[in-house]
C-alpha cells in the first residue's frame, strides 16, 4: 500500500490540518491540499483517490447543509497517518439536518463516504457535525 521512502528522504508529516470557510469556491483548494499531503505519504493512487473523494464529500456536505441560508461558517479538516491506518476528520460548526428525501440524483454523500472508507462515523452535536473516516493501510502509513 505504501512505497518505501528513498534512503535519506525526509519523512512526510504525519498530520494535516486546514480550516477555511465552508463555501463551495474554497473547497477545491482544500481538497488539493489534502491530496498533496496524501501524495507525500506514498499511498497507492487508488487508495489516495478514495480518501480525497470521501473527504471532499464530507467537506461539500458541510458547505451545503451545515449553515442556514448560505451563511459562511468554518469547515475544518484534520488527517493523521499512523502505522496501519489513516484517519480524516471533517468538522463543521453549523446545524445538523437529517438527509432529505432524494430524487435519486442527490443525497448519496454519506453512503459514498461509508463505501469508500474502511470505517466511518458521524457525530452530531449542538454546535456542529464531525465526520470521521478511517482507512486501514495494512502496514505503516509512513515507512
Amino acid at each position: 500500500m505504501t512505497d518505501p521512502l528513498p534512503p535519506g528522504a525526509p519523512a512526510p508529516p504525519v498530520s494535516f490540518h486546514r480550516r477555511t470557510a465552508a463555501v463551495a469556491g474554497r473547497l477545491p483548494d482544500l481538497r488539493e491540499a489534502l491530496n498533496r499531503w496524501l501524495a507525500a505519504l506514498h499511498l497507492d493512487v487508488e487508495r489516495r483517490e478514495d480518501i480525497v473523494l470521501a473527504g471532499y464529500e464530507a467537506m461539500a456536505n458541510a458547505a451545503e447543509h451545515a449553515y442556514p441560508d448560505g451563511a459562511a461558517g468554518p469547515v475544518e479538516v484534520r488527517a493523521e497517518a499512523l502505522p496501519g491506518r489513516l484517519t480524516v476528520t471533517v468538522t463543521d460548526y453549523g446545524t445538523w439536518r437529517p438527509p432529505a428525501p432524494t430524487n435519486g440524483l442527490r443525497g448519496r454523500g454519506l453512503l459514498l463516504i461509508d463505501t469508500l472508507a474502511d470505517q466511518s462515523a458521524q457525530v452530531h452535536r449542538d454546535d456542529g457535525t464531525t465526520v470521521t473516516m478511517t482507512w486501514l493501510t495494512g502496514e505503516a502509513a509512513l515507512d
